[in-house]
């Protein structure tokens, strides 16, 4: 942590903790309270070259929604059965490791922590694991995720990923 950061590193931990609690409970609106309703949450996918694809707009992307309105539409899928990827839905945890502050500005945080998580499903527990490089706009003695890329680092899968998953 920068000796310039201002922002406790604890309350950062504490507020990216919440929200892995919220997914591994399942626990959908609080989770989606977390976000910004201007966020944009990325996943790039890796190219044949081993390089992250660099724009969601014309390149691939294992997850891409420009505002809170294509989470609360997934979550929405999820929630009504709608979504025959999420069905059962998996036990999920969360391991949430390195956070830490890369930059402060008067509204904002830029945080990266990598990720771990297990999930459970059909008798079967796959490994998910990357870095996220998140923006936390400062509200009211709290945050919002502004922005999060997701970095997934095991890219070869054998199902659909998921916001669950990260």
């Amino acid at each position: 942590m920068s000796a310039l950061t201002t922002v406790d590193h604890g309350a950062i931990c504490a507020f990216i903790y919440r929200e892995a609690r919220y997914l591994d409970e399942r626990q959908w609106e609080p989770w989606l309270e977390l976000y910004a309703p201007d966020v944009e949450y990325w996943m790039p996918a890796w190219d044949d070259d081993d390089q992250l694809t660099e724009d969601p707009q014309s390149e691939i992307s294992l997850i891409y929604y420009a505002n809170r309105n294509g989470l609360e539409d997934r979550v929405f899928r999820i929630k009504t059965e709608r979504s025959s990827a999420s069905m059962p839905e998996p036990r999920t945890n969360h391991m949430i490791t390195n956070v830490e502050v890369l930059a402060e500005r008067d509204d904002a945080v830029d945080v990266r922590y990598n990720f771990h998580t297990l999930s459970h499903r059909y008798k079967l527990t796959d490994h998910y694991f990357g870095t996220v490089f998140a923006t936390l706009r400062k509200v009211d003695g709290g945050f919002l995720i502004a922005r999060k890329k997701i970095v997934l680092k095991n890219d070869y899968i054998r199902q659909v990923i998921d916001v669950y998953h990260i």
